[in-house]
């Protein structure tokens, strides 16, 4: 069962990003796999802009900026041990991930 399985992480925190991707490579090294990243993908900013009184000042504005982080991870050679392995991994609440085998 030679297979590819490949890691999307999202946070809006670098931080916790990285932490888990470090969690992750430490609980599926021990099963012989190949790991490939992880690779940081273009970091995608999100602007709003926000009246600061909405009645008088009307050209005083706040501006508020939303980075989310993106990381790529491909685990190569994946046998029942990495998926396993992969099942019990407790993450953060903050990053979001998705799994394509």
């Amino acid at each position: 069962m030679n297979e590819k399985i490949k890691l999307k992480l999202k946070s809006y925190d670098y931080i916790l990003l990285e932490k888990s991707i470090k969690n992750i490579i430490k609980s599926i090294k021990y099963t012989g796999v190949i790991i490939n990243g992880p690779i940081p993908l273009p970091t995608k900013k999100k602007y709003f802009t926000v009246l600061k009184s909405p009645h008088v000042h009307k050209k005083s504005r706040e501006q508020f900026i939303l980075s989310i982080h993106i990381r790529y991870l491909e685990i190569i050679n994946a046998n029942t041990k990495t998926i396993n392995a992969l099942m019990k991994i407790e993450l953060a609440r903050g990053v979001d991930v998705k799994i394509k085998i």
